[in-house]
Formats: C-alpha cells, sequence, structure tokens
C-alpha cells in the first residue's frame, strides 16, 4: 500500500471488493465509490501481531477537509472499531462484533463491518451469518449505487 499510493491495495482490499461484489477497477476507479483509510498513516504492529490503532493525529489533519469535499455520501462502510468509534462516537457499540451484528441498526448511512484483514479470519468462520446476511445487502446496495 505504501509503493502503490492506494489504500487497500493488498489482499484486505480484495476481500472487501469481494464482500462489495466489485472488482479491483471498480473498487479503485469508479466515481460513486470513495476508498480511504482512517489514517492515510501506517501505525506499525502491535507485538502481539495485531496493527497498531489509527494514530488520532494523522486523521486530524485530513479526514474532516476530506469529507467535506464529498457533500453527497449516501453510503459509508465502517471497517472495524477505530473507523465506527472515529464515526459514531458514544453511539458506537461496545465492541466491533456487537456492531457488526447490529449492522441494520446505522442503515442507511453507515454499514458495520469487520476489518477485512487476514486476521478477522477466524471471527468470519465463527460467524458465517455475515456472508450470508449482510454481504448480499452491501452488494446489492454498491450495485445500486454504482448504477444509478
Amino acid at each position: 500500500m505504501h509503493e502503490s499510493g492506494l489504500p487497500f491495495d493488498d489482499p484486505s482490499g480484495g476481500r472487501l471488493g469481494g464482500w462489495m461484489g466489485v472488482d479491483r477497477e471498480t473498487f479503485y476507479e469508479h466515481p460513486a465509490i470513495g476508498v480511504a483509510a482512517m489514517a492515510f498513516c501506517y501505525p506499525g504492529t502491535a507485538p502481539k501481531g495485531g496493527d497498531y490503532p489509527p494514530p488520532p493525529r494523522c486523521a486530524a489533519i485530513w479526514r474532516e477537509r476530506l469529507l467535506a469535499q464529498l457533500p453527497n455520501v449516501e453510503l459509508t462502510i465502517l471497517l472495524g472499531r477505530p473507523a465506527q468509534v472515529w464515526a459514531l462516537g458514544n453511539g458506537a457499540k461496545a465492541s466491533m462484533d456487537a456492531a457488526v451484528r447490529g449492522w441494520r441498526e446505522t442503515l442507511p448511512h453507515f454499514l458495520m463491518l469487520p476489518h477485512p484483514s487476514w486476521r478477522n479470519t477466524n471471527w468470519l468462520n465463527r460467524n458465517p451469518w455475515f456472508e450470508e446476511d449482510v454481504t448480499p445487502y452491501l452488494r446489492e446496495r454498491v450495485s445500486r449505487l454504482i448504477s444509478a
């Protein structure tokens, strides 16, 4: 991702595109889709294997300015707990699991998803309802947005 300058330019982006039902070209080039990471700076890997959370200072520099340029956002996909807390503040659920389980509660503006990282593969395997219920909704919604 650092070399290409594209967020999610790794297997997690492929997984996210699959959840959305779009190919790589559509994911990065369709004008109805915007892809923005939480911080635009890699926080590094924590000693126990996961990435550190996005540093607040990075998002503080650019996030509000970027969103101000996007006045007609119809759906924001919030990937993982840091994004959910950033967007919903005190309204965020206590955990990523609870947020994704309550995915219908924040529609139509927000859709809660686990981060598409390989680190969430066990969660996805333990929760087959995600692929059965959430991804079909997401694919249908994205299809409507990109064909409008």
